[in-house]
Order: C-alpha cells, then sequence, then structure tokens
C-alpha cells in the first residue's frame, strides 16, 4: 500500500527516503496525477518477480481503490545505484500497452569458434502486448552465425500476444566479424636511407683502414731501389 504525500520539496523526499521510503507520482487515467511514497522493500520485491521492471503492481492509494499500474519512470542515486522516485502509470489490463523489454542472446556462433568476434548491437525491444502479457525478456539465437554474418531483428519470435514494434529488417541484433589483425609499424620516411648511407660510409672507412695499414707495411721494410754495400 501507498501513501498520499501531502508535503513536497526535496527535503520532505529526502526525509522520506531515511525512512525506507520513496517518493513518486501515480499517474492516472483519468485522474489528476497523486503524489505518493512507497516502501522501499515492497517495490523492490515487486520488481524482482518474473515480471521485473515490466511487472504489473496492484497500487492501493489511501483511498482503498486498487489501481493497476506499471512502472513508467525511476531516478537512480548516481553511486549507491538505489532508486530514488518513480513514476507509476495506472493502466487497464484489457488494453495492449507499449514496453521496452531486455533482449538476451544465446549459444555460441560458428564463426566465433573459427575465431570471428561477435557483438551484441541491441540489447533493448519495444513491444506492444496487455500489461499481463508483457515479457521478461526476449532471445535471440546467435549459434548459427558465420564470420561475415548479421542476424536482424526478424529472427526473433515473439511470444503469443506480444508484437514487436521496431523495424524487423532495421534493426541489427547482432553480428560476428574479423578479429582485427595487428599490423607492423611502417618505418619512418628516410629512416631506411640513413642506415643504408651510414653502411655505406662504414665500408668506405674500413677500406680506407685497410689501404692505410697496407701502406704502412711497406714501408716497414726499406726504401725501394736501395741496394746495400
Amino acid at each position: 500500500m501507498v501513501q498520499n504525500r501531502a508535503v513536497l520539496g526535496s527535503a520532505e523526499s529526502r526525509r522520506l527516503r531515511r525512512q525506507g521510503l520513496i517518493p513518486g507520482v501515480l499517474y492516472g487515467r483519468e485522474q489528476a496525477p497523486v503524489a505518493i511514497s512507497i516502501p522501499e522493500r515492497a517495490l523492490r520485491s515487486a520488481l524482482t518477480t518474473s515480471g521485473g521492471l515490466n511487472a504489473v503492481l496492484d497500487v492501493v492509494v489511501d483511498d482503498g481503490k486498487i489501481h493497476s499500474s506499471v512502472l513508467k519512470e525511476y531516478q537512480q542515486h548516481p553511486v549507491k545505484g538505489l532508486i530514488v522516485h518513480v513514476d507509476l502509470q495506472e493502466v487497464r489490463l484489457d488494453q495492449p500497452i507499449h514496453a521496452t523489454v531486455p533482449l538476451h542472446i544465446h549459444g555460441e556462433p560458428v564463426g566465433v569458434k573459427e575465431g570471428g568476434v561477435l557483438s551484441q548491437v541491441t540489447t533493448e525491444i519495444n513491444v506492444e502486448a496487455l500489461p499481463m502479457e508483457v515479457p521478461e525478456h526476449l532471445e535471440a539465437d546467435v549459434s548459427e552465425m558465420n564470420i561475415g554474418d548479421t542476424l536482424r531483428l526478424s529472427a526473433v519470435t515473439p511470444p503469443a500476444g506480444v508484437t514487436l514494434l521496431d523495424d524487423l529488417e532495421e534493426t541489427v541484433i547482432a553480428t560476428v566479424t574479423q578479429p582485427m589483425r595487428e599490423e607492423e609499424p611502417e618505418p619512418v620516411e628516410g629512416e631506411e636511407g640513413v642506415e643504408g648511407e651510414a653502411a655505406a660510409e662504414g665500408e668506405e672507412t674500413a677500406e680506407g683502414e685497410g689501404a692505410a695499414e697496407g701502406d704502412a707495411a711497406a714501408g716497414g721494410d726499406g726504401e725501394p731501389g736501395t741496394t746495400e754495400g
């Protein structure tokens, strides 16, 4: 059961959170929005059922009337990740609603076994269904994908009563691509020429040193054309 909030404002919201209550707003189908507060434990318990974030909540306000509602929006603490505010939307159980559900992929692609890389492109899908028939999530099998393949939303079969709202052919779910090859860095222009010139200079120096050594050895035996008498 939720309670009406007579006092609004940031200070009042902080006071409610310290008491284990989450401030929120209930948007009715006919009546004006109502400021409410919800026990944090009760909300967490309701949103961790099989319906997940799309679960239908039986909201009882002070008037004692049950308002079937779904989570419209929520805000989280930037550090702790806790829900700090919620917007609930009252719905009719006999009329379809639009919802966003997670998309899970399963299976190991053939292309991954051959060295390819699997990338999931889409993680959420927009659907239309009766409030009680909105699925917790949808699944896509990627086990038959080869390198170079692209899996589109048309490959997903929704449960009975669920309509996919996203474009079946334009919405890419996953791809399998060739792994990126590491390319060796190209030599900087001019380096090779400098190395070649240095090598040539080294060879010329070595030849010059060899010739000088030969001349020195010849001079040590005496001057040519001189005869000892």
